[in-house]
């Protein structure tokens, strides 16, 4: 969690009476109470002055009180303060405050102080259900000051990671169209990965919670940028948003300076391509699907899981691969005949995905001494424990992905991939292993235009692998 300033000590403050404790703290009631009645006089006073003309609205807070707020922001990490802030009625206070205030950091620490509060079960619920302070944490999405946004997605995504509120929100989302819009905006424009990384854990856990959600985005930036009748009548396109290219631009400015981060928006690909819509918001058009599937290879070919990479690699790796993977083999199977897409222009991948794989297999390779490494059975596809769930699933959308891939495999395509290293002898050997026997069909597809054109190693792999002896 984002911290700020120390909280006030015993020594700092005059003695106190009795009880003056916030329960099991050493914090005292009297001191917050006091702090907050200070911060509506300050709010109160320039507001009536803006109101009178006798002076601008307050952008700056005095250093001793932005010191004071700030204890209580650092104070809110604890239960019990944020039970007393809950009780104090605190979020109704910082609504009014947020709602007045024109200074920056002040609204900044007020929503950092909510998000604080909103880790705690009772004070979630209770500012959850506040329908003001609601609209108005979305409306703060509008922002222009970053670190306003990162305190507002960081609560939105507290918030939507608690089953028992999470659908208070997305409702009350799925009423504003403005927030995509938001999303879309930062995602577009800012250099602030932090806030980059929040904010696409935020549009990530939406779209995991709620399928008609993402399909609203979707469509409402498709819709938008249909193009409407100007007064004129000229047909004019809109300058809204679309849900893909930001998400890719995101991504690009995330790969950049902390690729770390880059899983979140791998993942909010995969989510999309999990229904149609989804799908032909990333191809619709060239420009926007070349500059996905561009991406994509060049993490998969020139990024992660290089030949020179320790095996244990894959296990860092394994989720954002996961995603990369399982988008580019949608796109692989829904639109293969594009141009881009073609396996003639994609050869690098055919090695890389078997690159995976092999490193699947030396990761889980048993110490020696068990050593029954024998010619290859139908039933040798290396089994990963189910213990580690997130291998198996990079392990089936790698062996999917590879299976379409070798069926659209040609002579020609095949011989180059011989003839730059992409394919061998062992590499084809790994991949069959981990295509058999689900991938039969695929593997006797390759074998049969591998025999035309490598004959004696398309023999030798058909004689490793008895399933392959019957036909071709």
């Amino acid at each position: 969690m984002d911290r700020n300033p120390s909280p006030p000590t015993s020594d700092d403050e005059e003695e106190e009476p009795a009880g003056d404790a916030i329960g099991r703290t050493i914090y005292s009631k009297h001191w917050v109470f006091s702090t907050l009645t200070k911060l509506i006089e300050v709010v109160t006073t320039e507001k009536s002055k803006s109101n009178a003309g006798d002076g601008e609205m307050l952008v700056d807070l005095d250093e001793e009180m932005e010191n004071e707020i700030c204890k209580i922001w650092d104070m809110s990490m604890d239960e019990d303060v944020a039970l007393f802030l809950q009780e104090f009625n605190a979020p109704e206070i910082f609504l009014g405050v947020i709602a007045k205030s024109k200074c920056p950091r002040l609204t900044e620490v007020c929503v950092g102080i909510l998000g604080n509060m909103v880790c705690f079960p009772e004070s979630c619920v209770s500012i959850s259900n506040n329908e003001d302070l609601g609209e108005l944490l979305l409306l703060l999405l509008c922002d222009s000051d970053p670190p306003t946004l990162l305190e507002t997605s960081r609560l939105l995504l507290t918030c939507l990671s608690r089953l028992d509120v999470a659908s208070t929100w997305v409702e009350r989302i799925r009423k504003h169209p403005s927030v995509c819009d938001s999303m879309c905006f930062i995602m577009t424009s800012s250099t602030n990965v932090e806030l980059l990384i929040k904010v696409g854990e935020v549009v990530d856990k939406l779209f995991d919670l709620d399928e008609e959600l993402m399909l609203d985005w979707i469509k409402h930036g498709c819709r938008e940028s249909e193009g409407q009748l100007t007064n004129d009548g000229d047909d004019e396109k809109t300058s809204a948003l679309e849900i893909v290219p930001c998400v890719l631009e995101a991504a690009r400015q995330v790969r950049a300076d902390n690729p770390d981060g880059l899983e979140v928006y791998m993942h909010i690909l995969q989510l999309l391509t999990t229904v149609d819509e989804g799908i032909q918001a990333i191809v619709h058009s060239s420009e926007a699907g070349q500059e996905t599937w561009r991406l994509l290879s060049d993490i998969t070919c020139n990024e992660l899981c290089q030949a020179d990479d320790p095996p244990i690699i894959i296990q860092e790796q394994k989720s954002v691969l996961a995603s990369v993977l399982a988008v580019m083999s949608a796109m692989f199977s829904s639109q293969a005949e594009l141009e881009y897409i073609k396996i003639e222009k994609n050869s690098p991948l055919t090695g890389s995905l078997i690159q995976v794989l092999q490193h699947l297999e030396d990761c889980q390779k048993k110490p020696a001494g068990n050593s029954e490494q024998s010619v290859p059975e139908e039933s040798s596809r290396p089994v990963i424990s189910e213990e580690d769930f997130h291998l198996k699933i990079l392990q089936d959308v790698c062996c999917e992905f590879l299976s379409n891939v070798l069926l659209a495999m040609t002579k020609e395509t095949t011989l180059q991939a011989l003839k730059q290293g992409h394919l061998n002898e062992q590499k084809c050997s790994c991949a069959f292993q981990n295509l058999l026997p689900l991938y039969s069909t695929a593997v006797k597809s390759f074998l049969s235009v591998l025999h035309n054109t490598d004959q004696m190693l398309a023999e030798k792999l058909k004689n490793s692998f008895p399933i392959l002896r019957d036909n071709t």
